[in-house]
């Protein structure tokens, strides 16, 4: 077997040991075999264009279109030409599948169905993949660099797992690249033969051999380093496959395995701060009153601490009709509404807005249902594109008496609902308490939560600010006091919770804006999110403690002058459509008109806290050394190379011992010009080999041709002459080379010589040496400090 066949046979393992990672992130592994079936089939293709041979791009571009054809033959078979050749049909196939895929990705928790578009999207990125590491490491000869791509493979992976055995899998991906390392460097050692270096050659042989395999071994331990090290610095990646699986409580008895949506807070802020608003959903009601018209697409009921997030949930066929929701009572007052909804053409929405509680759906396409959160999804890529459908629903009209109540949950529930993790900072669950102090019952502690944030508290709707993240988020804004849906949502679930009172997050739209033609608008700026309750007897009941935000539940308001509890023995009523602008007669403003910032004289504590304006002073050093560093990187290997060139032919005045190192130094400055424009070097060859080569590869004309051959004469003297004598104009002959390459060579060519020329990565080799050097002082420093003392006292 030759030396590249094992280099290549080594590259395809180090990608397969690499992918390995991906494991965990599926239910099955049978994607393995096909990815290592495949990568073979590739890296044999490789194998014979090299053996050919061909030209190194041709190599790259047989070997893609291999892959391209074994893709096609497994997963778009049935749209190829012939069953084998890829045509329009199966190019539309592929992309339906990585599009399924990419949406499987934000729909499915860890470990996620195989489905097809998830198979493509693994299989089709190890090929990917494969071919660049076979492309650096077997191709173009560069073993070190292909841990890039291979580490790209490994973070994508250790970024979406959640597991406790990330460890494992990075000590397999870098067993990979080091036994690559290892591979290349025997490789090269068989091509070199014997290594010139003057006396005592035996013992320049042995250091010849073995620099580049310690180089490797170092290369290979500060890589281990990097990676164990850097991942503690970045944050992590929550959310659908990008944060862990939650537990759920629904049985979700039924076919269609389990799904949890990327968390549909992401775009939220987006949508609030948009310049220039448009209009998402059309709705068409009988309802008495569409002010109170809540769509809800997902409730948020995994709270770990950090932000809320939807548990794993099983999906089951759509049931016509929907089951009653949970925990809802005979005795409770309730009306079925009809609401038509049309979707605008670019809204596409995974999961189906719709108001809570649905009791039938009537919708074209494939979509599922998720019974826990009574929510629809769409299957296999369908989303609300342009869809129009008609959602049956109750509204719920619960009296305040009702709702005191409410006797205590099932304990399942209050256990899966009450939960708080043990990050959640303590001030938290103070705040609470002090807020809901003499509270007779969890629903008067409820309503004092939602008046505090709402009026009472001092807080201020800002859609500015962050949305945070991190055990403190919650705390930072029960201090700063500001703002916007999100914030509030979140605070008052989380301290429900802590008071014993089950609660989770529902995002949606809040009620849109009536239109002349009897229809409601529902915009961009109408997105929201707000806290459910769950009360026995009741079931999941909102809350809206945001400010300027959504309307108010009656069973919340006070009807009472001086107090901001409702009347228990008072039946519910529904809201107004238009809140009155006129100030309450009551000696306090009414909490609805608190809400609206309608009060003729707003209390002190109402404003909200002022902090010191501006970006602190380490961030705008950040952010300028960052900005210099975006600057200056890619300017480095120019900079580096233009240094190089004028040491190399500096004009400074040498004396005939300085003669050998001069000429060497200009036959490397010819020799990595010449790299530049894509010739690269073969040390295996002599001087005059060398020049020949460069002559020929690079078109150069007689006179530019002449120059180069006069420097390899200088190189062979230096090299085998006893006494060599001093060449004068070697540096006119390098630039008269480096303007024939330049003369001959095309102009994206030319361009990449200058900006990002191939030979500054004798940068990092010298950087390398240097490290090699400074250890192995260090090294030979060690026994002489530890050497005990034979002195005797």
């Amino acid at each position: 077997m030759s030396g590249r066949t094992r280099l290549a046979l080594c590259a395809a393992a180090a990608t397969l040991m690499a992918a390995c990672a991906l494991l965990p992130l599926v239910d099955s592994s049978a994607w393995i075999l096909q990815a290592v079936l495949l990568l073979a089939v590739q890296s044999v293709v490789g194998a014979l264009t090299r053996r050919a041979p061909l030209a190194r791009p041709l190599t790259v571009a047989a070997q893609a279109l291999a892959a391209l054809v074994l893709l096609t033959l497994v997963f778009a078979r049935g749209q190829a030409i012939a069953g084998l050749i890829p045509g329009p049909e199966a190019f539309r196939h592929l992309a339906d599948l990585l599009r399924q895929g990419a949406d499987d990705v934000g729909r499915y928790a860890i470990p996620a169905p195989l489905s097809d578009g998830i198979r493509l999207m693994l299989v089709g990125g190890v090929l990917v993949i494969g071919l660049i590491v076979d492309t650096l490491a077997v191709t173009f000869r560069g073993a070190a660099p292909a841990g890039l791509p291979l580490l790209a493979l490994y973070s994508v992976a250790a970024g979406l797992s959640d597991g406790d055995s990330d460890w494992l899998w990075f000590l397999v991906a870098a067993a990979g690249y080091l036994m690559l390392l290892l591979a290349e460097g025997r490789d090269r050692l068989s091509q070199w033969g014997r290594v010139f270096g003057g006396a005592s050659a035996a013992g320049g042989e042995r250091r010849g051999i073995g620099a580049p395999l310690r180089t490797g071994r170092r290369i290979g331990a500060l890589a281990l380093g990097v990676a164990l090290v850097v991942p503690l610095a970045l944050p992590a990646m929550r959310g659908g496959l990008l944060g862990p699986a939650g537990t759920g409580v629904g049985s979700g008895a039924g076919d269609g395995g389990t799904i949890s949506a990327v968390n549909p807070l992401v775009s939220l802020r987006d949508s609030l701060n948009v310049n220039e608003d448009r209009t998402v959903l059309s709705l068409r009601t009988n309802a008495a009153d569409a002010s109170d018209l809540y769509l809800r697409i997902v409730s948020l009921d995994d709270f770990d601490g950090t932000t809320w997030k939807p548990s794993q949930r099983h999906i089951v066929g759509v049931p016509d009709p929907l089951p009653a929701p949970a925990g809802l009572g005979a005795g409770v007052r309730r009306a079925e509404i009809t609401t038509t909804v049309s979707a605008a053409d670019w809204y596409a929405q995974d999961w189906l807005p719709m108001p809570y509680p649905p009791s039938g759906v009537r919708i074209k396409g494939s979509w599922r249902y998720e019974p826990v959160g009574m929510t629809l999804v769409g299957d296999h890529g369908q989303n609300t594109r342009g869809a129009t459908y008609q959602v049956k629903s109750l509204d719920v009209q619960p009296t305040a008496e009702q709702l005191a109540a409410a006797p205590s949950p099932p304990s399942a529930l209050r256990r899966e609902y009450t939960k708080v993790p043990r990050s959640l900072p303590g001030v938290v669950a103070v705040t609470a308490r002090a807020v809901t102090d003499g509270a007779a019952d969890h629903y008067e502690q409820a309503v004092k939560l939602q008046n505090w944030f709402a009026s009472d508290g001092g807080f201020q709707y800002d859609t500015q600010v962050e949305a945070g993240s991190g055990s403190q988020a919650i705390a930072r804004f029960l201090k700063d006091r500001r703002g916007f849906c999100v914030h509030f949502s979140f605070a008052m679930a989380a301290m429900a919770r802590t008071l014993g009172i089950p609660a989770r997050v529902a995002v949606g739209f809040a009620p849109g804006s009536p239109q002349g033609d009897g229809t409601v608008a529902v915009s961009l700026k109408d997105a929201h999110a707000w806290p459910e309750l769950y009360f026995e007897g009741i079931g999941w009941t909102r809350f809206e403690p945001t400010p300027t935000r959504g309307t108010t539940p009656q069973y919340t308001q006070s009807e009472t002058p001086g107090t901001s509890l409702p009347n228990p023995t008072t039946p519910s009523e529904q809201a107004s459509a238009a809140p009155s602008a006129a100030p309450s007669a009551s000696a306090e403003c009414p909490p609805t008109l608190k809400r609206l910032h309608e009060c003729p004289d707003p209390s002190p504590q109402a404003a909200a806290p002022v902090g010191d304006g501006g970006p602190r002073w380490y961030a705008v050093a950040a952010w300028t050394l960052g900005g210099a560093a975006v600057v200056v990187l890619p300017l480095l290997p120019l900079l580096w190379r233009r240094r190089m060139r004028s040491v190399r032919l500096g004009a400074h005045r040498r004396g005939a011992a300085d003669a050998g190192p001069h000429v060497l130094a200009v036959w490397q400055e010819l020799t990595d010009t010449a790299w530049d424009f894509g010739i690269p070097p073969d040390d295996s060859q002599t001087p005059r080999k060398a020049a020949e080569r460069i002559v020929l590869l690079g078109r150069l004309a007689p006179e530019a041709a002449a120059s180069v051959h006069r420097l390899a004469d200088a190189v062979e003297q230096v090299l085998y002459a006893p006494r060599p004598r001093p060449v004068a104009g070697l540096a006119e002959d390098v630039r008269r080379a480096a303007g024939g390459l330049r003369a001959t060579a095309s102009r994206g060519a030319r361009v990449r010589a200058v900006l990002a020329p191939r030979s500054a990565a004798r940068l990092i080799w010298a950087l390398w040496s240097r490290w090699a050097t400074l250890r192995s002082r260090a090294t030979a420093l060690r026994p002489a400090l530890r050497r005990p003392s034979r002195q005797q006292g």
